[in-house]
């Protein structure tokens, strides 16, 4: 079985379940805009392991939620993360977890392979992610060989690469957090931020996500 037809019955279930079926697939471009507080159900844990940089002990957690697929994701990889590692991350005052929301057939594919690739090594997940974000139009225009030559430089054999994204138990984890998102955190689109559980939809700069944390590191 293909990698895209394995990722086409991936998307059928997020469909059936109400998931990716129920959302209008955006990505969102607009500045964040503040929602409600999610705090306790952001904390609950979730099938898949949470992929965290930072210390635990760090007084700010951000929860992204985010598609491979997404540019403004991209966008927020490329441009902001650097920058909010290395001022915040590695400094021990920001805490930063990473959860899959594969807004179609290709980042659940992607997000897969981000999984196998990492082995449950967070660097490692975010290394693989950020490849994949930067290698975006070819992972939309070319998705199996992008994904092969991914898994590859990470020393993954094709066929350790296919074996991934047909591995049921992952799909299985993937889809159940993606409902969660969805129907109890209310993520309807990427990028989605919780901030110390303030919800934030939408796209953010460094300078507008420094004075989202600014008043929650005062102390």
């Amino acid at each position: 079985m293909s990698i895209l037809l394995r990722a086409a019955l991936a998307a059928l279930l997020f469909v059936a379940s109400g998931s990716l079926g129920a959302l209008p697939g955006l990505c969102f471009s607009p500045a964040a805009a503040a929602e409600h507080n999610y705090a306790a159900l952001v904390a609950k844990p979730v099938a898949l392991p949470d992929m965290v940089l930072g210390s635990p002990t760090a007084p700010v957690t951000i929860v992204e939620y985010s598609s491979l697929t997404c540019p403004h994701c991209a966008a927020f990889a490329d441009n902001v993360f650097p920058m909010l590692q290395r001022k915040y991350i590695d400094t021990g005052k920001v805490r930063f977890v990473s959860r899959e929301f594969p807004l179609d057939v290709k980042a659940a594919a992607a997000a897969m392979l981000a999984r196998c690739a990492a082995n449950g090594d967070a660097p490692k997940f975010f290394e693989v992610t950020m490849i994949l974000f930067k290698q975006q139009q070819e992972l939309v225009d070319h998705t199996t060989e992008t994904l092969t030559s991914i898994g590859a430089h990470f020393g993954m054999s094709q066929a350790q690469v296919e074996s991934c994204v047909k591995d049921d138990a992952t799909l299985d984890k993937l889809q159940a957090d993606q409902n969660f998102a969805y129907k109890q955190l209310k993520v309807e689109a990427t990028p989605t931020f919780f901030i110390n559980g303030e919800q934030f939809k939408g796209s953010m700069s460094f300078e507008e996500m420094e004075a989202k944390l600014a008043p929650l590191l005062k102390h």
